[in-house]
């Protein structure tokens, strides 16, 4: 998920892809269900006995996850509307 373009680099036309692919429901819906596995699999391990480190770090990883995400989302609308203002 996470990936190393640099935005300011990139066409017009390829920050608009870029977008329309990370907001697809391609990347969403298992972006998603990878997450919910994840808690789900928290919740399992604090009710199991699994352990407090195991069970913090899963809880941990959706978050992280899901700000890369949106981090990406951010700086690819950032670039498209600085590039909007510039004309």
């Amino acid at each position: 998920m996470l990936s190393g373009k640099d935005h300011s680099k990139m066409t017009r036309d390829e920050l608009v892809a870029e977008q329309k692919k990370l907001t697809s429901q391609r990347t969403t819906i298992p972006l998603a269900v990878l997450i919910g596995a994840v808690i789900g699999v928290a919740v399992w391990s604090a009710t199991h006995q699994g352990g407090f480190i195991l069970t913090v770090l899963l809880l941990i990883a959706p978050f992280l996850l899901g700000s890369s995400y949106s981090k990406r989302l951010k700086s690819i609308k950032a670039e498209l509307s600085r590039r909007n203002t510039v004309r």
